[in-house]
């Protein structure tokens, strides 16, 4: 028996563009005492990693598939397929890189190799929608001689800034000899420029800001003013925004905001109402505040976006966009009071109305809301870093 450990050494999510690196251990896990004839040998172990995409049959009109390429990958016992046994279609992948070969290990022995790898910068971030799903996944393949191939899959997080597809690596004015053993310097510092760029952009494009108003108002006159200063987030930034209702010609009594994503199936792959498919547009509430506010003047709100969600995108089958999405309930009743008569000659019991004629409307605003740095929602949404495996 031989067991397999990887383990990402910053954490399950990345940036596209970035050097993932994984440190793969292969442990024997007999005890020295053991004789040598328990030594194991595996005769190769190979890395790859894989974006896989799955679309709802309900929702999503897909064009039939290759009938050479089966949604479900065969069980080969003879070729590495990091997308073995997965469902749907393997839109992305990295070249395999073979880690080892030929390896042979006695009773307590360990051996620790290093895999790294770019994450394709053109690919779709990690999502799992109502829709559509993008997964990432790190596949290693070990295989012993005459045995078949162990698949150790470790779950990745990608998160897509748009724009770095364009941008260049700056190059040293310095002349220097190629050497091949510069290859892993150059990469790390590529990462950390690719890193500190990201985060200069995610900084310039989240930071302003500027106090935008809007007339709230329904069919019988105005309702208020709502204030928001910004209408670009990062993930675990928080939305918050004022609404006065003190100018307002209608009653409010009651109004509600969420913070919502919604999943849109693009045209050209929206399956027909009438053949039993799904509606092609969904929404999810991520944060939600509901307020009474008859006789309120001005009141505020504070929606957190959650690390976990993704932000918007584009690809060519869904898009996913943000927006805030509110429903207000005013009285059809022209300046409608609903406490008591301040001054009274003489003590009187007052006692509200039970019912009151109500009109309720809707109405969403959208926000663009962008990554946030992968650690951070490392530390903030742990994932599992380490998976193992025993052959």
């Amino acid at each position: 028996m031989i067991e397999v450990v990887a383990e990402l050494s910053r954490g399950p999510v990345f940036l596209a563009g970035e050097a993932l690196e994984c440190v793969v251990t292969v442990t024997n896990p007999l005890p020295p005492t053991a004789t040598s004839a328990s030594s194991e040998a595996l005769a190769w172990a190979s890395a790859q990693i894989h974006c896989q995409f799955h679309a709802s049959e309900s929702r999503v009109a897909l064009p039939p598939p290759d009938s050479s390429q089966p949604e479900v990958q065969p069980e080969s016992q003879t070729v590495f397929l990091p997308h073995r046994g997965e469902r749907g279609q393997c839109i992305l992948s990295t070249p395999p890189k073979i880690l080892f070969c030929d390896l042979r290990l006695d009773p307590g022995e360990s051996k620790s190799y290093s895999y790294s790898e770019v994450l394709p910068i053109e690919g779709p971030p990690s999502f799992r929608g109502q829709s559509v799903k993008y997964v990432y996944k790190l596949t290693i393949g070990c295989q012993r001689v005459n045995s078949p191939i162990t698949l150790l899959r470790v779950p990745l997080r990608v998160l897509v800034l748009t724009g770095l597809q364009d941008v260049r690596f700056p190059q040293e004015e310095a002349v220097a000899p190629s050497s091949p053993f510069l290859e892993e310097d150059e990469c790390g510092k590529k990462d950390s420029w690719l890193a500190e760029l990201a985060g200069e952009r995610l900084m310039a494009a989240t930071s302003c800001r500027s106090l935008h108003l809007y007339n709230i108002s329904d069919g019988r006159g105005k309702v208020g003013t709502f204030g928001i200063f910004k209408s670009v987030y990062r993930l675990g930034e928080d939305v918050v925004g004022t609404l006065n209702l003190g100018e307002g010609t209608v009653a409010c009594l009651q109004f509600s905001v969420s913070l919502q994503t919604e999943e849109r199936v693009q045209p050209e792959y929206q399956r027909r109402r009438g053949a039993g498919g799904a509606p092609s547009v969904s929404h999810v509430t991520h944060a939600r505040h509901q307020e009474s506010c008859l006789h309120t003047t001005r009141t505020s709100f504070s929606l957190p976006i959650p690390l976990s969600s993704t932000p918007g995108f584009c690809t060519a089958v869904v898009s996913l966009k943000w927006r805030l999405h509110f429903e207000f309930v005013t009285s059809r009743e022209p300046g409608l009071v609903l406490l008591p008569p301040m001054e009274q000659p003489e003590p009187v019991t007052w006692t509200g109305p039970e019912q009151v004629p109500v009109d309720t409307f809707s109405w969403d605003l959208p926000i663009k809301v962008l990554p946030t740095s992968p650690t951070l929602a490392s530390y903030a949404a742990p994932g599992p870093s380490t998976s193992t495996t025993t052959i």
